[in-house]
This record gives C-alpha cells, sequence and structure tokens, in this order.
C-alpha cells in the first residue's frame, strides 16, 4: 500500500494519531487487531506511515464514525485501497515488499447489539472527535426527530459511555465529559431554535433535587417542550429546597419536573411539600402537577398530585395535555 521511496515522508505514529484526532493506542491496536499498520518499519520495529497508510487510515475513522463496527471498517478501508493502487500500478506482487494486510481477530468498545447510529456516535466519543459528533447529533435529530434521537440514539450512548468510565478507574472520564458538552449544545440550540410559545400561559419549571447535578436529561425535555411551543422555565442542576419552592410560588407553573438519577438524590419529603405548594390570588389558589422524572425515584406510587412518566415521550404528551387543560385560551 505504501510507497517506500526515499522520497516519500514518513510519519510517526504519534503524529498520525494527532491527525487523526485519536490515541496512539487506537492507532497500534488497530494495527494489531485489523493489520492497519504501516506497510514500511523503521529499522523494523518503529511504525512510520506514508501519505497512503494514512490515507487508508482516514478511510477508517469516516466508516466507524458512521457507525461501521471496527472489523469491517478495517476490511472496507483496506479493500479499497488494494482496489486505488491495483488501478494506478497493476496487481502487486510478493516482490513487491508489502507485508500482509488484513483484519485481524478482535473486537471494539463492547456496545452491544445496538442501532449504527449508537456505535457511531459511541466511536466519535471514544476518540474525542468533536466535529464528528456534532455532525452525528445533527442528522440524528434532523433524521429521527428530538424524541427518537434521545430515547433510542443519545440516552444509551451516554449510559453506554458511563458504565465504560466506572468500569475503568476513570480511564474515560473525559470523554463522558465531552460527549455531555456537545449534548448539551444541541439540546440548548434546540431550545433557541424553537418558535415561541404563547407568552403569558404558565410555564413548566424544571429543576434537578438537592444534591443532583445529571441534568442532561431535563435539558432533553427542556428541548422537547419547547420544539411543541410549551413555556417553561430551567433551573439546572443541585436546585435548594428554598430555591425551588420560592420559584414555584413566583413562577405559578402548570407542573413542576423535579430530576433524580439516584435513589440517594431522590427527596419525597421535598416532593410532597413541592406538590403542596398553593400560588395565585386568595380563593382562587392553585397548585402545580409535580413530575417526578428519573430512575431515582423508583418504581414506588406517586402521590397526590403527581405523575411518574418512564421516558422522554410519556412525559412530553402527559405535560402537553396537562398544559392545554390549565393554560386553557393562553394555547389557542
Amino acid at each position: 500500500m505504501a510507497d517506500n521511496s526515499p522520497r516519500s515522508p514518513r510519519l510517526t505514529t504519534g503524529a498520525v494519531a494527532r491527525r487523526l484526532g485519536i490515541s496512539p493506542t487506537t492507532l497500534r491496536s488497530w494495527d494489531r487487531r485489523y493489520g492497519m499498520g504501516p506497510a514500511v518499519r523503521d529499522g523494523g520495529r518503529h511504525r512510520r506511515w506514508t501519505v497512503e497508510d494514512v490515507a487508508v487510515l482516514e478511510d477508517m475513522c469516516r466508516l466507524t464514525t458512521s457507525g461501521v463496527p471496527p472489523s469491517e471498517a478495517a476490511g472496507v478501508a483496506l479493500s479499497r485501497a488494494t482496489r486505488s493502487r491495483t488501478a494506478a500500478t497493476g496487481p502487486m506482487s510478493p516482490a513487491d515488499g508489502a507485508r500482509p494486510r488484513g483484519p485481524a481477530p478482535g473486537g471494539g468498545l463492547p456496545l452491544g447489539d445496538i442501532r449504527q447510529e449508537f456505535r457511531g456516535l459511541a466511536r466519535a466519543a471514544v476518540r474525542l472527535d468533536g466535529p464528528a459528533m456534532d455532525r452525528l447529533l445533527a442528522g440524528l435529530v434532523h433524521g429521527h426527530g428530538l424524541v427518537a434521537a434521545w430515547e433510542e440514539v443519545i440516552a444509551p450512548t451516554l449510559h453506554a459511555v458511563g458504565r465504560k468510565w466506572e468500569s475503568s478507574g476513570d480511564r474515560y472520564i473525559e470523554v463522558e465529559h465531552l460527549l455531555s458538552w456537545h449534548v448539551s449544545t444541541l439540546l440548548r440550540q434546540s431550545v433557541g431554535n424553537a418558535p415561541p410559545g404563547p407568552r403569558d400561559a404558565p410555564p413548566v419549571l424544571m429543576a434537578c433535587v438537592p444534591g443532583e447535578q445529571h441534568s442532561l436529561p431535563l435539558e432533553a425535555l427542556a428541548a422537547g417542550l419547547a420544539e411543541r411551543t410549551l413555556p417553561m422555565r430551567m433551573l439546572g442542576a443541585a436546585v435548594p429546597a428554598e430555591a425551588l419552592a420560592a420559584s414555584v410560588r413566583r413562577t405559578g407553573p402548570c407542573a413542576v419536573v423535579l430530576w433524580s438519577q439516584s435513589r440517594h438524590t431522590a427527596d419525597r419529603t421535598l416532593a410532597r411539600q413541592v406538590a403542596a405548594t398553593a400560588f395565585g390570588v386568595r380563593g382562587a389558589r392553585t397548585r402545580p402537577l409535580l413530575v417526578l422524572a428519573g430512575p431515582g425515584w423508583g418504581n414506588r406510587a406517586p402521590g397526590p398530585g403527581m405523575i411518574r412518566p418512564t421516558g422522554l415521550r410519556e412525559a412530553l404528551d402527559a405535560l402537553a395535555r396537562h398544559c392545554a387543560a390549565v393554560a386553557g385560551p393562553f394555547t389557542t
């Protein structure tokens, strides 16, 4: 595959890794598992990559980013390189000096039997490839809609990366943080690009319970509400109980969404207090619907004035119905 002439520039593994936005360890792994290494080594040991070698790796990166499994991507990239070389120079004989190349046994990040988009997004995240993540995320929302993109691809990818981090001694924390940032950017852009809803309709107030830092699911809900032109107020992560109570009284929401990711943050006493908070003029005071969102609340039946949706779509549908009933003329 490579041009072995002295004039052909040869790059170190570190230089190629920086150019492709992947780690040197990944390059060595691709060489060992799939035969994706350079055809020539300096002194027989050190990898030295030619322009042609790098072109094959770039093809490999494009394929894996689109969701093709690494073993299949390697086979396709190497096959394309062989066809291109054959078309340009004729069939290569053993005398040409290239060592045999081809996929070797092995696998990549174990993400299970999942959609191709899932695999592509996960691999872009592991490579810390921000532009690829942006393209994939935007394509997911455009092609499948926000709810399907979140429930079927984005949330499962976040969970898989989180599990990988937890089982690898913090090795993948940078992957989770970068992926979360790009997902958050997409969701906030979706809110900003949505058409405005009724100005005077009571909003949906959203907050993470005290001590809860996982706010991305609430951001997905905010984007879904904005898509349906339903007014909302996002308070974000770890909202103190006093601030939450004050916000309920000040905004007069039709519903309050409390997110809890883990059981130790799910404060049912706080939930009952929020559900019982009344606001409005004397004689016509009202209370918000309380939405218990997130796995932290478990499977216990919600109390009076509360609902417990199991997913983003169910939460959006329930809030849309409730807000329409409460707002009345504001939504017409």
